[in-house]
């Protein structure tokens, strides 16, 4: 009996070794990952989402927006958030950014020209390579892009969101006239057919 119960105990190590050796664990007590989002999270996201959609239709720049057109090399040291926008991580002190007065460090790049002419692409959410692949083939000497703080950059979202919000009322409006409408004709089409039954013509 206690030779089997020996053999037993040296299996079972022996069974963990193995499974050591490849790299595979296992824990007893299972873990729960539970993750919570706030509403105000969920809100932001959308009010991202929103700004992203109106910025992809976009082929040039909005009234009051910082449009800088700048000399190659830029002097500007870039780098993305975990959304994709691109940012100025620093502005060199001599460099052609520095020396317009209009770029700051933390500021958001969210147009860029197109390769030829005047017209310009939404930079929002595309990724570092894609905005420096934009201002590398970009025709000529310059460059034009468009900067935006991140105040601006919330604002600007919450302003999007609520462009969203107004165009989905006034399309429930328009479809809830229509759907009246609708009612009050087929209601007078059953008057009409009832009315030739009696004799009314």
């Amino acid at each position: 009996m206690m030779k089997t119960v020996v053999t037993i105990i040296a299996l079972v190590l022996s069974s963990a070794n193995v499974a050591s050796s490849f790299g595979v664990t296992k824990k007893m007590t299972p873990s729960l990952s539970v993750t919570h989002q706030s509403s105000s999270a969920l809100s932001m996201a959308k009010e991202d989402e929103d700004l992203l959609r109106f910025a992809r239709q976009s082929r040039s720049a909005q009234s009051g927006d910082n449009v800088v057109e700048l000399m190659r090399p830029l002097g500007l040291v870039l780098n993305q958030d975990e959304k994709g926008n691109v940012y100025v991580e620093t502005v060199a002190p001599r460099g052609n950014a520095a020396r317009t007065g209009k770029v700051k460090e933390g500021d958001i790049v969210t147009m860029c020209s197109a390769t030829f002419g005047d017209e310009m692409w939404s930079t929002r959410g595309v990724g570092l390579t894609r905005v420096l692949a934009a201002i590398r083939v970009r025709a000529g000497p310059t460059v034009k892009l468009v900067f935006e703080s991140p105040n601006q950059y919330k604002k600007k979202a919450a302003i999007s969101s609520k462009q969203r919000e107004a165009m989905e009322e006034a399309r429930l409006a328009a479809q809830a006239k229509k759907d009246r409408l609708l009612e009050e004709l087929e209601k007078d089409e059953k008057k009409l057919t009832k009315g030739k039954f009696l004799g009314l013509f």
